[in-house]
């Protein structure tokens, strides 16, 4: 008998989906609290992700469909702002099916346990939600079981790297009584307190 999936994304997708609406061209060369990414950047790279792991819970890795040496605003796709939801329904559809966490999954080349690969999907689309909430200074809340399983993973990932080291870069320290989706942007190497510069 498959186990029952450990958490469902549809929620965090949906929050994610809010904050592409009236996102505008203008808006694409905003930085990004993912240093190395512009708004433009980080949606190619949504776009990326979102396809890589919905074909990890389906088991139907294929390299050609997203590999990419790079996420660049000069390579979002046009449709995105059509693409990028529907991409993003069928992700958090593909980690609802029982199977999609048995075994062992693969993305970007690399092979890892369907539960692990479940967990980094959940990371990815929680912690660039948030750089995205920021970037455009928007409202933005974790699914709260998604974000208690982000805060696990990326601690136990911390503990496990020592010397301060983290799975993102390192862990930036939050208050006690932060909220949990703080502890996890501070985890993944983020400061929860970034805001965009202004020239």
């Amino acid at each position: 008998m498959l186990e029952k999936p450990a958490f469902d994304l549809t929620a965090q997708t949906e929050e994610l989906k809010r904050l592409l609406d009236d996102l505008g061209d203008e808006q694409l060369t905003l930085p990004t609290p993912c240093e190395e990414y512009t708004v433009g950047d980080l949606l190619d790279h949504m776009m990326g992700l979102a396809a890589a792991f919905r074909m990890a819970a389906e088991k139907s890795y294929d390299a050609g469909a997203t590999a990419a040496p790079t996420s660049s605003a000069e390579r979002l796709d046009p449709e995105w702002r059509r693409l990028l939801p529907e991409r993003l329904d069928a992700l958090a559809a593909a980690w609802q099916r029982p199977a999609a966490w048995v075994g062992t999954a693969e993305a970007g080349g690399v092979t890892m346990p369907a539960r692990v690969a479940a967990l980094v999907t959940a990371d990815e689309l929680l912690i660039h939600g948030w750089d995205l909430s920021r970037a455009l200074n928007r409202p933005y809340a974790g699914d709260p079981a998604v974000t208690e399983a982000v805060v696990a993973f990326l601690r136990r990932a911390a503990e496990e790297a020592g010397d301060g080291g983290g799975l993102f870069g390192t862990p930036v320290p939050v208050p006690s009584d932060a909220s949990r989706l703080d502890q996890a942007v501070g985890l993944s190497g983020r400061d929860p307190a970034w805001t965009a510069r202004q020239p």
